[in-house]
């Protein structure tokens, strides 16, 4: 087995406001990240996820637990500290346009990393930023232009360039797709699959899209309430639900035959995502769950591993083969992106 060049334990991270409860944003969340591989985080919109990729890009210090980066534990150093291992990290953000800075050229904002770390001359950077452009597959003579002058899928590749320009060990993209035109979602995705082969990168992938996340990611962690409830292979996760919250992810995701579209069954889930600042007792997915007894009301299940090569799952219902609980046809396999 590969080894691991990320390793986070419990990790939790809250907020706390003055006159204001605290937010428990992430809850004792654990998994690793081996080396070249591509983990898919996937969870509704206040499910946690983009504070865990911010946790372990070290934009956030977490309130408790470990965040090893080849080993070492990066969770509560100082900035001084950090500076040295920036640039095994790197990150991309959901919205291009906001992440890259209008008043600098292309070239001037590939380029900064580099000379705040010092792994290129002044008299280098054009050239540097001309390698960078064809890394992402855009026209090395663009580097002269300003963000505005491109399209919301230019500036992407732009901010894709920029994240690896100091070859990182980790990449954490946060929604890198979500504000881009569906028509080059795909591309971008595969972009980043052609990037990680040829630089040997790991990266945490964050998105809401599950079918997305099965055609670019090894494995998929499904995250509720800040905490995990699924891990595992991609395409076991996705084939074969087991958590009723994934069951009903994987529902939603349209298939491209009509016919199969038609005769599967929609899982629709009542209610709505629990506030963080007071999160239900028990399972945190027990109020929204279609097959919730007392005993999910009272206990969290623990996230268990279902087998060797099975996903881990929290989930009082899954047997111990694994064997998901019956709420409906929702293995259904999704379309993925091309």
């Amino acid at each position: 087995m590969t080894a691991a060049i990320v390793e986070v334990e419990a990790l939790t991270k809250s907020f706390r406001k003055a006159g204001l409860q605290t937010v428990r944003a992430v809850r004792g969340v654990s998994f690793t990240i081996a080396e070249g591989e591509i983990l898919g985080m996937v969870g509704e919109s206040g499910s946690g996820k983009s504070t865990v990729g911010r946790c372990l890009a070290r934009l956030l210090r977490p309130t408790s637990g470990s965040i090893r980066l080849d080993g070492v534990d990066i969770a509560q150093m100082s900035e001084r500290e950090l500076r040295p291992r920036r640039t095994a990290m790197s990150m991309v953000f959901q919205d291009p346009q906001s992440s890259l800075n209008p008043r600098m050229t292309v070239g001037s904002i590939l380029v900064e990393p580099l000379l705040a770390q010092g792994l290129v001359r002044r008299r280098e950077a054009t050239r540097a930023a001309q390698e960078l452009l064809e890394l992402v597959r855009l026209d090395p003579g663009l580097y002269v232009r300003y963000p505005h002058q491109f399209s919301g899928g230019q500036r992407q590749r732009i901010a894709l360039a920029r994240a690896i320009s100091t070859r990182p060990r980790l990449l954490i993209a946060d929604e890198p797709t979500s504000a881009l035109d569906v028509s080059v979602r795909g591309a971008i995705a595969n972009l980043i699959l052609d990037l990680r082969d040829q630089f040997s990168f790991s990266a945490l992938f964050i998105t809401h899209d599950i079918s997305l996340a099965a055609h670019l990611c090894d494995r998929i962690a499904v995250i509720y309430l800040g905490q995990i409830v699924e891990i595992g292979a991609a395409r076991e996760v996705v084939d074969n639900p087991r958590h009723p919250y994934t069951q009903a992810l994987v529902s939603a995701v349209p298939l491209p035959d009509p016919v199969e579209q038609r005769a599967r069954r929609r899982i629709v889930l009542s209610g709505v995502l629990p506030s963080p600042s007071n999160p239900p007792p028990g399972c945190a997915f027990h109020t929204r769950c279609p097959i919730a007894e007392d005993l999910c009301k009272t206990t969290a299940p623990d996230l268990i591993a279902r087998g060797n090569s099975l996903p881990s799952v929290a989930c009082h219902f899954v047997a111990g083969d694994g064997t998901p609980p019956r709420i409906a046809s929702a293995a259904a396999r999704p379309a993925t992106a091309h």
